[in-house]
């Protein structure tokens, strides 16, 4: 694998109130809590000597934080497609609770009555994605959880629905890049979490 491929940084936002709770929280604009900002800024030791990079976050409090305090709200670039997806009447709503609802549901399956569609937020990140491919040297991207599931998915080339098998984190680390050449791209790392405090 060569070292001078471009890689896309994502990074997960920290915990709020209501990813601590599985909550799903889309177009609700929730700060971190204590403990989201402790590992926002733990990123800033983690992203360190990644070169420079073109820096882009959710206009969301909960990614704009979190790209702040890891050192990178200089240059940031706000970009509405960054926002996670919106769930419609099931905003603020648990897994559980949705399902007593309507048994049998998977987001990635069934969507949300009165929110977003799968298609349009794989729509968004097939323009992130392009953005993304599109720019001189790294990226870094700051969003939230499900969006960026489906932009992992979407960079592969896989049907959004495939987001479903990519489990991520608060304060996840991930990156995105290519195997031998820009007509390969693939997963360099996923879910990478912050250490627990000892």
């Amino acid at each position: 694998m060569s070292e001078t491929l471009p890689v896309a940084w994502l990074v997960r936002h920290g915990e709020t109130e209501w990813s601590l709770t599985g909550r799903h929280t889309g177009l609700t604009d929730l700060p971190l809590t204590a403990r989201g900002e402790m590992s926002a800024r733990d990123l800033a030791g983690r992203l360190q000597g990644i070169g420079p990079v073109r820096v882009y976050t959710s206009p969301l409090q909960r990614a704009a934080r979190t790209c702040a305090l890891a050192g990178f709200a200089a240059g940031a670039v706000t970009d509405p497609d960054l926002v996670e997806w919106n769930y419609g009447e099931y905003e603020g709503l648990t897994s559980r609770e949705i399902r007593a609802r309507q048994p049998g549901w998977a987001l990635f399956r069934n969507g949300c009555p009165g929110g977003e569609t799968l298609a349009g937020v794989g729509a968004r990140a097939d323009r992130v994605a392009q953005r993304l491919r599109g720019g001189d040297g790294n990226a870094l991207v700051f969003s939230s959880g499900h969006f960026l599931r489906v932009l992992a998915a979407r960079w592969l080339g896989e049907d959004p629905s495939a987001a479903r098998h990519f489990v991520l984190g608060t304060a996840a680390l991930c990156a995105l890049g290519y195997d031998h050449d820009l007509t390969e791209p693939v997963i360099r790392l996923w879910n990478q979490l912050p250490q627990p405090a000892p």
